[in-house]
């Protein structure tokens, strides 16, 4: 089972069941489809917080480009290219953010690169179940 951590910021969003998946840089061991996965807010901290754990449903490699002005100059999820802003809008929904200007301000600030004007990413995109929300499970073990 492979455990992903998260900035508090995203919790309620997993939580909710509005982000189920996670952009990852490349390491020697990511999730696998059908693996478990475990997730949390603080890993390594005090304020460690366990969200819970879903299935992974599918890994895909994943580029993108922003640049400074806050465009975004190239996303890429597997084979599919995302071209209309609403494309990169509900992209960035599902990642947990208001929209594709949030997204690029939050890569710009957590991951400046060292020089130049546009921010260049290649990792990989991990799916997984969303989860249910913890309303929904008091409700069905109420029944």
């Amino acid at each position: 089972m492979v455990a992903y951590s998260f900035k508090k910021q995203f919790g309620p969003p997993i939580l909710a069941g509005t982000k189920a998946q996670t952009i990852r840089a490349d390491r020697k061991r990511h999730a696998r489809p059908g693996e478990m996965v475990q997730l949390f807010t603080g890993m390594r901290t005090r304020q460690c917080r366990r969200l819970g754990e879903s299935q992974c449903v599918e890994v895909l490699p994943v580029r993108f480009a922003f640049s400074k002005r806050g465009a975004a100059e190239l996303m890429q999820v597997g084979e599919s290219y995302l071209v209309t802003s609403a494309q990169m809008d509900a992209f960035a929904r599902a990642d947990g953010f208001a929209d594709l200007e949030a997204m690029v301000g939050f890569w710009w600030a957590e991951h400046p690169p060292e020089g130049g004007n546009v921010l260049t990413f290649e990792g990989v995109l991990i799916r997984w179940q969303a989860l249910v929300p913890a309303d929904a499970l008091d409700i069905a073990g109420a029944a």
